[in-house]
Formats: C-alpha cells, sequence, structure tokens
C-alpha cells in the first residue's frame, strides 16, 4: 500500500479509536485474565493503542510498559487518566524491544497482523522469545482466517444528514494480506483510514511461534477461556518459552 508506513494506522485512528472501539464488552474480562496471568510480574504491551488495556492493567499495580509506532496514539494515552502509570515507548513492535524480562507480554485485537508481512512477524515473535521471562506468557488474541471472504468489497458502515462512511476492503487469499480503509464523506471534505495487515490461521501462528522458541499452552475462543473449535470466530492464544532441553535439541 503505497504511502503506508508502521505508524500510518495508529496517526490515522488515533483522534477516533475510543469513539469506535472503546467500548468492548470483553474489556472487564480480558484485563481479568491478563492479570492473573502476568501474576504480578512486568507487562509489555504491544500495539498499545490508547491503553484501553494498558491503563486498567497499570491500576492494577502492574508495572504496564506499552509499545507503539504512532505518537498520536501514545499521546491520545497519556492524556487519560492513569495514563501516567504506563511506561510508553514510541518504537515498531517488530523490534527491537524493551529489554524486559517480562512476566507478560499482550498482542491483543489482531495487532500482530499490522505487521504486514510474514518476516516481520516471525522477527517480532522472535524478539519476544528473547525478552520473555523464564516461566513467562506471550499471549495473542486474532481473528481466524474465513476462507469464504470476497476478495474485495465496499459496505457502508454509516449514513447521516453530513456523514457518510464506507468500508473497503481487498485481500489476496495467496499471500493472505488485505488492504482496507474507512472513507469518511463529509461538508468538510474527506478522511481515509487506512489498514494493512498479513493475517495467518492459528496454526499458522503455531509454527511462527514455535520457530521463535515458543510453544503454545492455551487456546480459547475469547478471554473468557471459552472452548476454541472448527467454528470459533476468534482466539487468544497463549505460549511459553520452550524448555531448556527443548531449545537444545533444536536444530
Amino acid at each position: 500500500m503505497d504511502g503506508y508506513g508502521p505508524s500510518t494506522y495508529g496517526d490515522r485512528f488515533a483522534s477516533v479509536y475510543d469513539e469506535w472501539y472503546g467500548a468492548d464488552p470483553d474489556t472487564a474480562t480480558c484485563v481479568d485474565t491478563l492479570a492473573e496471568l502476568a501474576a504480578g510480574r512486568p507487562v509489555l504491551e504491544l500495539g498499545v493503542g490508547t491503553g484501553r488495556l494498558a491503563i486498567p492493567l497499570a491500576g492494577r499495580g502492574l508495572a504496564v510498559t506499552g509499545v507503539d509506532a504512532s505518537a498520536a496514539m501514545l499521546a491520545a494515552l497519556a492524556a487519560k487518566p492513569g495514563g501516567e502509570r504506563v511506561r510508553a515507548v514510541e518504537a515498531d513492535m517488530g523490534g527491537p524491544l524493551p529489554h524486559g524480562p517480562w512476566g507478560l507480554v499482550v498482542v491483543a485485537r489482531n495487532t500482530l497482523f499490522n505487521l504486514a508481512d510474514e518476516h516481520r512477524q516471525r522477527a517480532c515473535l522472535a524478539e519476544v522469545a528473547r525478552r520473555l521471562a523464564p516461566g513467562g506468557a506471550l499471549v495473542v488474541e486474532a481473528f481466524v482466517p474465513d476462507g469464504s471472504r470476497q476478495r474485495s468489497s465496499v459496505e457502508v458502515r454509516a449514513v447521516e444528514a453530513d456523514r457518510v462512511v464506507l468500508f473497503v476492503d481487498r485481500h489476496d487469499p495467496e499471500t493472505q494480506q488485505a488492504w482496507s480503509s474507512f472513507v469518511e464523506l463529509t461538508p468538510a471534505g474527506t478522511s481515509f483510514r487506512p489498514c494493512h495487515l498479513r493475517y495467518a490461521t492459528p496454526e499458522q501462528l503455531d509454527e511462527m511461534a514455535g520457530a521463535a522458541g515458543l510453544v503454545r499452552t492455551a487456546r480459547w475462543s475469547g478471554w473468557d477461556r471459552g472452548h476454541f473449535g472448527e467454528e470459533s470466530p476468534a482466539h487468544v492464544s497463549v505460549y511459553g518459552l520452550e524448555s531448556a532441553s527443548h531449545q537444545q535439541d533444536r536444530p
């Protein structure tokens, strides 16, 4: 996507992110689950955005660091009550990452897929493995790709007297890349909020994690730890470091 870089998504969405996506009914359950997994240890969130998870986790007394490539997103986080409790780092989550060691690393809401090619996703997972504390956990929340998805579509998201929002989407199932944009039309002008993803199946994610020295310890259908099955549209997957003996056996 021409003109699209690591910070583009956050820079374009920062002004509307909380309005559009902030009211998530799963947030409280998500924070409870993550706090339990952290068990008092330092937390690193990749793609921290405006702090939907980082701020309440810090409010639980956890030491939370959030990485985001977008200065606009981090500014929105800092302006919120409790935002000062989160250590914000402006950086590409593809690495290098803050040293840690981290008891918990979180990549929520499909954020890993924002690294829009397989090489960068593998690099991120390898960085996490290097920074994870013994006994620590990486948690990835992501959608399960739908094989019936159309190659391109245009969807009307909002129609108001002085505002129309369209969602334009195109994807390539061979490369597993998707390009989309919210196009907002108002009398003041037109706004474009693009997104570029490289999605992966749960099995592909397991393989990439394994190559980085991580092993899956749990997979749920959501933050409530429900059963994950063939019909589940999304997953929450938990990974830990391979044992020292397994790492010695690796080629």
